[in-house]
């Protein structure tokens, strides 16, 4: 059979507005689709539907449609997309409208199910804002096999959206694990944009990235796919942009979905002409018996500022202004406050700017007055009474609420999955009837180590590229070689222990490190550094999008032959 092509437009909720139009527009495509949800989307959506019942989906998603729903179906492209958040029979209705009213004839259906929020406290998540079980592609499927041409879902995981439309193609069957577990990969690495296509890519210097494309996975019926972009588009399809998506946000060589868990320690790259990468020799195993289950809460309410150091005596200015504060909120402190110094400065700086550090205090309390005006404003107060040269980066403010994220996991036969095709009809999509518990893989595969007596102090980023990012609070950062040479002296050289070394922020915290050698990889997975999840903002980088990019910055003894 022919591939279906199937192509992404969106990498997250405030993704470029034209990439749909762009897509529709740049060259042939069977299905366009999109991921608007995020752990932190949820908590957005969450808050959307406390101030309206008939809110919770992704407006933006609307938006487009108005402008390309008729062009869509003039060419024929189906539409997929978990735009749907926490409504997706809302979103499935406001369609539907909008086509009456652009007088498009197109059949619309929707997925639910995922949300559980009626059933928190019965299935022991206790009280809280969202609960969404993630989802998998049959009811996608069951949907497209009942001809809908726009299939709007809640909660399902990033590449459902992808092999719904491939399983439905191809005709696969439940237990057409490798199949299921190729579709899933190419899912994965499409299913964030453009991340696949040159953005945030280690290695972006040595490429014209300019406004990149989005990407597409051409997949076929054995589940092999081939991941390009339209012709002429900016960005680049190669191994390292493919090798780095796929490292994005996993843990092991296992990678557990509701409908099958593939095994990313199988898969092979190879290039297959210009901005154009096959993955091929995926295998699947069933699934684990249970969902992850994403949960929200409200956590209170926070509130930052931060000051300006100048010239001499930075530590010293910090101390002063840190007692200073602390003492003025001394009557009703915030249940929690966080000093960070930033020693941006340089000394004999030729800028003030270059002059400078930054001292930022960040404070949590569930009252919202105190982590309000009565913390900015006693910092404001100082103004005149402190370090000389005080200001700061921005005036007082009253304090916002900040999210707590959770996962949970509950038994699949617990959460209902329905397809409603567009006739209404309601259909239930089962459960995976075989499931295999999840475990980690045999990892006693280490290459011959590449040992060299000449060697150079070099920032590891130099011989290696990196991807990070968050899984509620925690955050891996995947790490590839692209020579052979390179990833055996990779293997042996970057233990948990120096990883530790290298990045102090984690030296206290439980590291896990995941060989991929097929991928020339290794996955560290960092527990709690995140704290709470990205909602909460305890950290700088609060999804750890740079973390990979600080590793890649530290310097590290490296054989010259590799340099």
């Amino acid at each position: 059979m022919t591939p279906i092509r199937i192509g992404n437009a969106s990498g997250f909720y405030g993704d470029r507005f034209s990439a749909v139009h762009e897509m529709l527009t740049g060259g042939p495509l069977d299905v366009l689709t999109g991921d608007y949800l995020a752990e932190l989307t949820m908590l957005i959506l969450g808050r959307d539907r406390m101030k309206d019942p008939n809110r919770g989906y992704a407006k933006t998603f609307l938006r487009q449609m108005e402008q390309n729903l008729a062009l869509a179906k003039e060419k024929g492209v189906k539409i997929v997309a978990n735009a749907g958040g926490l409504n997706s029979a809302g979103l499935a209705e406001a369609l539907r409208e909008l086509a009456v009213k652009l007088g498009v004839d197109v059949a619309i259906a929707h997925v639910e199910g995922d949300d559980l929020i009626q059933r928190a406290e019965e299935l022991g998540f206790g009280k809280t804002l969202t609960a969404n079980a993630y989802l998998g592609a049959w009811g996608i499927a069951e949907c497209l096999n009942a001809g809908a041409d726009i299939v709007v879902t809640g909660r399902v995981t990033d590449a459902s959206v992808i092999v719904g439309p491939a399983a439905a193609h191809f005709g696969w069957a439940r237990d057409d694990y490798d199949a299921l577990a190729g579709a899933v990969a190419a899912g994965h690495v499409i299913e964030c944009g453009t991340q696949a296509t040159g953005g945030n890519y280690a290695f972006f210097t040595e490429h014209e990235i300019g406004v990149p494309g989005f990407p597409i996975a051409e997949i076929s019926a054995d589940g092999s796919s081939v991941i390009t972009k339209h012709p002429g588009t900016g960005g680049v399809v190669n191994a390292g942009t493919v090798t780095a998506q796929l490292l994005y946000e996993i843990t092991g060589a296992r990678y557990a979905g509701p409908d099958v868990t593939a095994r990313f320690d199988t898969l092979t790259l190879t290039e297959d002409g210009p901005d154009r990468v096959r993955i091929s020799g995926v295998t699947g195993e069933p699934p684990p018996p249970a969902l992850k289950v994403c949960l929200n809460g409200l956590g209170g309410f926070r509130n930052e500022t931060t000051f300006v150091l100048t010239g001499l005596d930075i530590e010293a200015k910090a101390a002063l202004v840190k007692e200073q504060l602390e003492g003025a909120l001394k009557a009703k402190p915030p249940a929690d406050v966080q000093w960070t110094l930033a020693r941006t400065d340089r000394p004999d700086a030729e800028t003030e700017q270059q002059a400078s550090a930054l001292l930022h205090v960040a404070v949590k309390d569930a009252d919202p007055e105190v982590a309000g005006r009565a913390f900015s404003g006693a910092a404001i107060e100082l103004a005149l009474a402190s370090y000389p040269g005080f200001h700061v980066t921005a005036p007082p403010a009253a304090a916002s609420p900040y999210g707590v994220y959770r996962p949970a996991f509950v038994d699949a036969h617990e959460v209902p999955h329905v397809a409603v095709l567009p006739d209404g009809t309601r259909r239930d999509i089962a459960p995976a009837a075989e499931t295999l518990p999840l475990s980690d893989v045999d990892e006693d595969r280490l290459p011959a180590p590449f040992t060299q007596a000449q060697v150079r102090r070099a920032p590891l980023g130099k011989v290696v590229g990196a991807r990070s990012g968050d899984k509620g609070g925690n955050a891996n950062v995947g790490v590839w070689a692209r020579s052979d040479e390179a990833w055996r002296w990779l293997a042996h050289r970057l233990t948990v222990t120096e990883f530790k070394l290298l990045l102090p922020e984690t030296a206290d915290l439980e590291v896990r490190r995941h060989l991929l050698p097929n991928l020339r990889a290794l996955n560290f997975v960092v527990e709690g550094i995140l704290g709470e999840g990205v909602a909460s903002q305890a950290r700088f980088d609060p999804q750890a999008k740079a973390l990979g990019e600080w590793l890649r910055s530290r310097e590290i003894d490296i054989p010259e032959a590799l340099l």
